[in-house]
Formats: structure tokens, sequence, C-alpha cells
């Protein structure tokens, strides 16, 4: 079974303690978060194991890659310290189970994959995807299996995400261009932190989407409205690719305003906070964050995970603020939408 990597001694001789104190959704000096850190290092009992509501932040806190959010969720698993009950968990897992039954386009060097997100196939068409359509991948074979973290189970991964890595090895494929960031972040972060090589070369479609606009710039038309963005807590493990944000905004014309929930600071959408501390922490979370959108008078929320955007959609439309996917934003500033 793949190990984690992790350096006892970086969380001994951390400065900061940002992995924690950093946390939206615990209150830590630096003292208690290095402590706490040390504690699950070793093994020992933390709260913190306890109150972790799984938004992946302290991976990205983390300036010393020494991945604090996979060992807490490998810690939460071997305490039987579970995000749902047993019975949803399992649920949960069994939809991700290989079943033989996925779809291959005509694949090339280059592939799409849109991992086991339908909703994701309606999204891609149009120009953007011209060079590289239609090859791509879809099915529980290519399932990055990534958002069981959100349920404490690090060993379903460990067994599955070795087994996609090889089905995209059997295609020959060169490069991967993920279109979810969970997908991205298994071939980035997380199987390297675990020791699985990745044969291919993955792709953040945000970076594959920033490159084919300025391929198409001629086309671009500035959208001249003022947006909201909706980070997804899957971004955490990308945190470097977090940048096309607004680079991409910039390049179509797109206001991004300036709040106080965004880039390190965001907000998940509060699905997660619902199924495992309750419905009050998920309206808070959500009010916060729709009132800070509102605030600072964004006319759109720009969702990148389609999770969020089903968890968030209907509420901010009930604040007058438009909802729209980063792809269909892109495709509006090309003329298409």
């Amino acid at each position: 079974m793949y190990q984690l990597k992790f350096d006892e001694n970086l969380c001994k001789t951390c400065q900061t303690g940002d992995c924690l104190v950093k946390c939206q959704y615990m209150d830590l000096d630096k003292n208690v978060a290095i402590e706490e850190m040390v504690k699950i290092s070793k093994g020992e009992d933390s709260f913190v194991l306890q109150d972790c509501i799984t938004c992946y932040g302290c991976e990205e806190y983390c300036k010393r890659g020494n991945h604090p959010f996979y060992l807490i969720t490998e810690r939460r698993q071997e305490k039987g310290i579970l995000t749902s009950p047993r019975a949803i968990t399992k649920q949960w897992i069994n939809i991700g189970e290989p079943r033989g039954k996925f779809k291959l386009g005509d694949i090339k060097k280059k592939v799409l994959s849109f991992g086991f997100m339908p909703e994701l196939l309606q999204l891609v068409k149009g120009r953007l995807f011209d060079d590289v359509m239609p090859s791509y991948v879809f099915g529980q074979e290519f399932f990055c299996n990534v958002v069981y973290i959100h349920f404490a189970n690090t060993s379903i991964i460990k067994e599955r995400l070795p087994m996609v890595i090889d089905n995209f090895r059997k295609l020959g494929v060169e490069e991967v261009v993920c279109m979810h960031d969970e997908c991205y972040g298994a071939f980035a972060s997380l199987a390297p932190a675990y020791g699985m090589e990745v044969p291919f070369k993955p792709i953040h479609y945000f970076e594959y989407l920033y490159n084919r606009l300025k391929e198409l710039s001629n086309e671009i038309r500035p959208l001249n409205i003022k947006v909201a963005y909706q980070r997804p807590c899957s971004s955490r493990l990308s945190s470097d690719k977090h940048h096309f944000v607004a680079d991409i905004m910039q390049l179509i014309g797109v206001d991004l305003v300036e709040r106080k929930y965004q880039n390190e600071n965001a907000l998940c959408c509060g699905d997660v906070l619902g199924m495992a501390f309750g419905y009050e922490i998920k309206n808070d979370v959500q009010k916060r964050n729709i009132d800070d959108m509102v605030e600072h008078e964004a006319e759109y929320c720009v969702f990148n995970c389609s999770a969020c955007q089903n968890a968030l959609a209907t509420k901010v439309a009930k604040r007058e603020i438009k909802q729209i996917h980063m792809i269909d934003l892109c495709r509006m500033a090309i003329g298409e939408k």
C-alpha cells in the first residue's frame, strides 16, 4: 500500500503553524496549531481530527509542502472519525466503483478527462475545444476518487487511483486536460505525495482555457461585467494554478471584485458542512459568502466546480446575482453564448 510522504520534523520546526492558524473554520493561535499538528504527526489524539470540516485549506496554507490535510485525513480514518454515517460513505464509494462502463472519444496524445461528472460533457463545446475534441475519456475507470477525502477515506483512493493512472497509461496519452480541480490535484499533488508515478502531463483546464483564449484573442470582446469567483475546496490541491482565474478575467475584460472571501480566504460552497455538521453552519457559511458578493456588487458568480454550482446557484440567484460556469463565461467572451 502506498504511504504518505510526511516529515514530522517539518511540523516540529515550523515557525508559523499556518496550516491551522489560517483555517477558516477553527480559531487557533500559532503555538496551539503547531502543538496539535505534532500530535497528529505522532498518531496521537487531537481535537483537530474531530473539528476538521475537510475544506482542503491547510494543504495550501502549508508552504513547506508537508501535506497536512492528507495526514489529517489518514489519522481520521485510522481512528474511525468519519465525516458522515457509514451507510452514506459506503453509498458514495459504491458510486465511484469501476464497472467497466466508460466512454472514449477519438483518443489522441492529448485528451480531456471528464472523470465521472456528466455535467462537464454538456459544457465542452465550441471553438475553445476544437484543438482537442473529440479526444476525451469519461467514466469511473477515469474517476480520480479524490472526493473521498471528504469522507476521511484515503484507503479507497490509494486502491483506485493507481488503477486510474494505469488506464490512462494504457491509452498511450501524453497530456491529460483535467476538467475538474480534483482530477488535476489527484495527478499533480496527491499521487506524488503517495509516491505514485504519473506517466503523463496533467494540465489544469484553467491553464488550457487561458492558452486557448490567447490563441483566439482576435475574437475576444471584453465583457465589462463584475464577477465574484466561487473557489472550490479541491482547488487547494492546485493552488499554483489559481492565478489563472485572475489571468482569464483580465484577458476577457471582466472585473473580478476584490472581496473578503476569495483567494486563500475563500469559503467553501457549504455542501459538505451540511452533511457533516448540520444546516446551521452550512447556512451561515453560505450567507456570509453571498453577502460578501452582494456587498461588492458582483453581477455574476463564476463557478468552477459543478457541485459548488448545484449548492449555490439558486441562492445567488435569489440575491439577483447571475450564475455561470467559467467555461460558459469564456465562451461568452468569444461570442458563443
